[in-house]
């Protein structure tokens, strides 16, 4: 079995689809959920995503195929939101146990193979830095999928109208407030999620008229949300890390927000600041996100303000709880919240800030995150051994 993951519209499809026949062909049907970051893929059914919407099964598709061919939009650097989409539900395809690889942490094989993956990006008159980015990106996906790039491929994208998901009219009732700053959790796990924890410890050094929200509550209202990041003159956006990149919702909102700029310059110049994490160590693995955002606000002509990464995210949020995080495994963390609070009350940009653990052994937090998941398979009623289940 072939399989190829696309994003063509139906009529760049039917240019291509007799050069695969016979393929499992992967599209967007419009149907498919975002990642909601729950671990069930890990600890209640082991391979496989818990949302059954049609692809919950691509862990499975992309161990069984012989080849692998992956088309996707050039987007910031990476992939489109569908097919980011594709591969945050495909995160069974590897173990939750680390382990040290090339120097980094990386998730362990549930598959005893190296996966060759052929990428063929498309975009309109794409620079050698803009490639160069994707292959960066695409490096480090096949590192933490212990997969081997087979070939990178860019070809030239056809200018297609599209419809736009604001008129000018509708734009011209949206205004800048001066002084507002919208915080935006961009997990889909709402209230629980550590990226709205790290947002929680900085919101008390910003001064202005702060909005909070969650993506997740959004999802279904798109529009009210765009009205919301358009009015506001700086924007923090908080996201975790999934497979290398920005999550797929806050990715597809970044999206259509591109959409509605290229239409009016009245947005121009709109601060953006980022705060992310993630579950492995070394925060320089946060590097392709923080890179993806840039290119956004390029897009879409906004400044880039800075952003804090944050490695070892779990671990931060337990210490956070303590009275004086400026001391012990905290606390380049909590200089980094300092620092980036600062530019975001005086309205200036600042170097990415990349925030490890201070004094804690990376051999200890993989040794400690190893240990907590046949506790988590064990309250959903499994054996240790099946957290390695295999669909050969």
């Amino acid at each position: 079995m072939n399989l190829l993951i696309h994003d063509l519209s139906d009529e760049e499809w039917g240019e291509v689809s007799d050069k695969y026949e016979g393929w499992k062909v992967i599209a967007d049907e419009g149907n498919i959920k975002p990642c909601v970051g729950c671990f069930g893929c890990w600890v209640k059914e082991p391979g496989q995503c818990v949302i059954k919407d049609g692809y919950e099964h691509m862990g499975e598709l992309i161990h069984k195929a012989d080849e692998v061919v992956i088309m996707s939009k050039y987007t910031y650097g990476g992939f489109s939101s569908f097919v980011k989409n594709v591969f945050d539900r495909s995160i069974g395809y590897v173990l939750p146990y680390f382990e040290i690889f090339e120097g980094e942490m990386h998730h362990k094989k549930r598959y005893p193979e190296e996966k060759n993956i052929t990428f063929v990006f498309r975009g309109i008159d794409l620079s050698d830095a803009d490639k160069q980015k994707a292959k960066r990106y695409v490096e480090a996906v096949c590192r933490n999928l212990h997969s081997k790039i087979k070939d990178i491929v860019f070809e030239n994208e056809k200018v297609l109208s599209e419809e736009k998901d604001f008129s000018k009219e509708e734009l011209s009732n949206i205004s800048v407030v001066p002084g507002s700053i919208l915080f935006i959790n961009g997990s889909l796990r709402g209230e629980r999620a550590n990226s709205k924890r790290f947002l929680n410890r900085i919101i008390p050094d910003i001064k202005g008229d702060i909005d909070f929200i969650n993506l997740n509550s959004y999802l279904k209202n798109p529009d009210e949300l765009k009205n919301k990041i358009l009015s506001a003159e700086k924007v923090v956006l908080g996201m975790p890390l999934y497979v290398d990149g920005i999550p797929s919702a806050p990715l597809r909102i970044m999206e259509m927000i591109e959409k509605c700029v290229t239409l009016d310059e009245a947005f121009a110049g709109k601060k953006i600041y980022v705060v992310t994490n993630m579950g492995l160590f070394e925060s320089k693995q946060l590097v392709n996100l923080l890179s993806m955002v840039k290119l956004w606000c390029d897009k879409c002509n906004f400044t880039y303000g800075g952003g804090l990464a944050i490695g070892a995210g779990e671990m931060m949020t337990g210490f956070m709880d303590a009275k004086n995080i400026d001391g012990g495994p905290t606390r380049n963390v909590a200089a980094g919240f300092r620092e980036l609070a600062s530019a975001i009350n005086e309205s200036k940009q600042i170097e990415d800030i990349y925030a490890d653990s201070n004094k804690f052994p990376r051999s200890l937090y993989m040794l400690i995150a190893n240990s907590t998941w046949p506790k988590g398979i064990k309250r959903n009623g499994l054996k240790r051994k099946d957290l390695y289940r295999r669909f050969d």
